[in-house]
């Protein structure tokens, strides 16, 4: 079973860092913009299951919007990151948030992943923030919002590796859940239907 992950955000918050440590287990010190969208997949098993997962990073620049929206289409789960030293990206959250309900699958699953946690223990991060009277998003903050929509919610930092592998795997298996249930529920309405024209067909025989 091939899964479409997709990891939409704001612009610097860590959306490829987040992919790059759960692909290859690696991260990138230097800072290079995403520029549309690339994706990197992995394969992986999960309740016995083998899954390739097709993870579809994407641009979080307002000029990129519109090709962002395009793959929507055919997502079947949707990770949406912020970073919690910038409150402007977690306040994006439910304009992305409408733009998923708008363009992507009505049964899309979804997980909201605070990033870049490492940096609350930066002393300078911290009074940074201070300085320019800003605050951190609080991990009550982030689960009172994914509780709103109806979400998993982790926060993960990409640098020390904290919940990125927990982050993906939820996703990847909610949604290999609900795929499941969706091939079954089909298969039953398929073999209702035969057995509905079957018995028409015995029925008109007989008669």
């Amino acid at each position: 079973m091939q899964i479409k992950l997709l990891t939409i955000g704001d612009s610097a918050v860590g959306k490829t860092c987040i992919l790059l440590r759960y692909a290859s287990d690696s991260f990138q010190t230097t800072f290079i913009t995403t520029i549309g969208i690339d994706f990197k997949t992995k394969n992986v098993n999960i309740d016995g299951k083998p899954l390739r997962l097709q993870n579809w990073d994407t641009a979080g620049q307002e000029r990129f919007r519109t090709i962002t929206t395009s793959y929507f289409n055919g997502a079947q789960g949707i990770l949406l990151v912020y970073d919690v030293t910038d409150r402007s990206t977690f306040n994006s959250i439910r304009n992305w948030i409408d733009q998923i309900q708008q363009h992507a699958d009505e049964n899309v699953n979804m997980l909201l992943i605070g990033n870049k946690v490492d940096l609350l223990r930066d002393e300078r991060v911290m009074e940074d923030l201070q300085a320019n009277g800003q605050t951190h998003v609080t991990t009550e903050e982030g689960r009172a919002l994914a509780s709103e929509y109806g979400v998993e919610f982790f926060e993960t930092s990409a640098k020390e590796n904290i919940n990125v592998d927990a982050a993906f795997q939820a996703i990847a298996k909610a949604t290999m859940e609900r795929m499941l249930m969706q091939e079954q529920a089909h298969r039953d309405s398929a073999h209702r239907l035969e057995d509905t024209q079957r018995a028409r067909r015995e029925k008109k025989g007989c008669c």
